[in-house]
C-alpha cells in the first residue's frame, strides 16, 4: 500500500495551486460570491474547457476525464485553499456522485455528461424542515405514476439550489419508513411543480436554496423504493470531499495567521515571538497534519471502492471539519481587532469552516457514525 502521490498528481496539483492563485484570489472571490449567480461563470467555463475539472473523476464514456478520487481530492483541497465559490460540491460532487451510485448506463449516459462539461448544474435535494441529513429521515412522497414519479414535499439547504438546472430528489414511496421505499429522483428545476427560492446563508461563497416540490414529474434514478443504499454511498463520498476541501482551507487559513504573526509587531517585537502565540499555532499545526492524514486515507479508500468508507468518511470529515474550524478561529485571534471584523478576508475562511461543520452532519454526528461502523 503506498499512500505517496505521484509525480504526475504532485504537478497537477501545482497546476491547479497556480490557476486559483490567478483566476480566483480573495478580492476575486468577493466579486464572485456577490455577482448574480454567486460564482464566476467565466472561471466555471475555463475550469471545464481548460482543465476538465468538473468531469476529472467521471468515467471517460460520459464526457469525464477517466481519473479517481485522488485527482478529485486533489482538486478540492486546491478549490477549499482558495475559497473558490461556485457549484462544484453541489453539482459534480453530490449531484453526479448520486447518478453514479444510483444510475443505469443509459441513465449516466444521458445526466452526466453535461455535469462533466459545466455545462449543466445539478443538486442533491435531501434535508427537510428537520435539518437532518440522515436519509431514514426523508418525508419528501415519490408516487408512482407509469413511468414517472410525482413528488410532494419541501427540501431545505439545497446546496446551489438557486443556479442549478436539475434536482436530484430524495423521497419515498407511500407507506414507508427508515430505509425502506427510498428513492432518488430526477426533476428538472424549470419543471412545472417545481418552486425554488435562495436563501441567505452564513457562507457567502457557497448558496442555498428552498425547493418547494408540489406535484412535480419526475424520472426515477434506478429502481423506485432502491435507493437507500446509493444514497448512502454519495453521502460518505461526500463527506470524504468536504474532508479534503477542509484541509485545504486549513492550510491556507493557517498561513495567513503565521505571516501575519512574522510582521505584527507589539512592545518591539513580532508576535509570532510571544510563547502564545507559537502555542496556539503549534497546536493547529498538529491538527491539521492528523486531519491531513485522515483525509489522505480516506481519499485511497474512495478511490479502492474499499470496505472501510464507512469508518473513513466520517473520521475524515469529522477531523478535518474540526482542524479547519480552529485554524479559522486562531487565523482570527492573531490577526486582533482587525480580524475580528466582518470585512477582513479572515471571516471568509471562519464562515466557510462553520459551513463545512454543518453540511452532511457536524462532527458529533459524524464521530457517532464512526463508532457504529466500528461495532462500538
Amino acid at each position: 500500500m503506498d499512500f505517496a502521490f505521484s509525480d504526475e498528481q504532485d504537478e497537477f496539483r501545482e497546476v491547479l495551486r497556480r490557476f486559483f492563485e490567478e483566476r480566483s484570489a480573495l478580492a476575486d472571490v468577493r466579486r464572485a460570491f456577490e455577482s448574480p449567480d454567486g460564482f464566476d461563470r467565466g472561471l466555471w467555463k475555463q475550469m471545464a474547457e481548460e482543465l476538465g475539472l468538473q468531469g476529472v473523476h467521471l468515467p471517460e464514456v460520459v464526457g469525464g476525464q477517466g481519473f479517481g478520487f485522488l485527482e478529485l481530492g486533489i482538486v478540492l483541497e486546491e478549490m477549499g485553499r482558495a475559497l473558490v465559490p461556485g457549484p462544484f460540491l453541489a453539482s459534480s460532487v453530490l449531484a453526479a456522485g448520486a447518478i453514479l451510485a444510483a444510475g443505469s448506463d443509459e441513465e449516466q449516459k444521458t445526466w452526466l455528461p453535461g455535469i462533466a462539461s459545466g455545462e449543466r448544474l445539478g443538486a442533491l435535494a435531501l434535508v427537510e424542515a428537520s435539518g437532518s441529513w440522515e436519509p431514514g429521515d426523508v418525508a419528501t412522497e415519490a408516487r408512482i405514476d407509469g413511468d414517472a414519479l410525482i413528488l410532494n414535499g419541501t427540501k431545505e439547504t439545497v446546496l446551489s439550489g438557486d443556479v442549478a438546472d436539475f434536482f436530484v430528489v430524495a423521497a419515498r414511496l407511500p407507506g414507508t419508513s427508515g430505509d425502506e421505499g427510498l428513492t432518488l429522483a430526477l426533476v428538472e428545476a424549470q419543471a412545472p411543480g417545481v418552486s425554488v427560492t435562495p436563501l441567505e446563508g452564513l457562507d457567502l461563497t457557497r448558496r442555498q436554496a428552498r425547493v418547494v416540490l408540489d406535484g412535480a414529474c419526475a424520472k426515477p434514478l434506478g429502481a423506485p423504493g432502491r435507493g437507500a443504499s446509493a444514497l448512502r454511498t454519495c453521502l460518505l463520498h461526500g463527506a470524504v470531499a468536504l474532508g479534503a476541501e477542509a484541509v485545504g482551507g486549513a492550510d491556507h487559513a493557517l498561513g495567513m495567521a503565521v505571516e501575519y504573526a512574522k510582521v505584527r509587531v507589539q512592545f518591539a517585537r513580532p508576535i509570532g515571538s510571544f510563547q502564545g502565540i507559537k502555542h496556539m499555532v503549534a497546536e493547529v499545526l498538529r491538527d491539521l497534519e492528523l486531519a491531513r492524514a485522515a483525509a489522505y486515507w480516506s481519499w485511497w479508500v474512495a478511490e479502492e471502492a474499499a470496505s472501510e468508507l464507512a469508518e473513513a468518511a466520517p473520521l475524515a470529515k469529522s477531523a478535518c471539519a474540526d482542524a479547519y474550524l480552529a485554524a479559522a478561529t486562531v487565523n482570527i485571534q492573531i490577526h486582533g481587532g482587525i480580524g475580528f471584523t466582518w470585512e477582513h478576508d479572515a471571516h471568509l475562511f471562519y464562515k466557510r469552516a462553520k459551513s463545512v461543520e454543518l453540511l452532511l452532519g457536524d462532527s458529533t454526528q459524524q464521530r457517532g457514525a464512526l463508532a457504529t461502523a466500528l461495532g462500538l
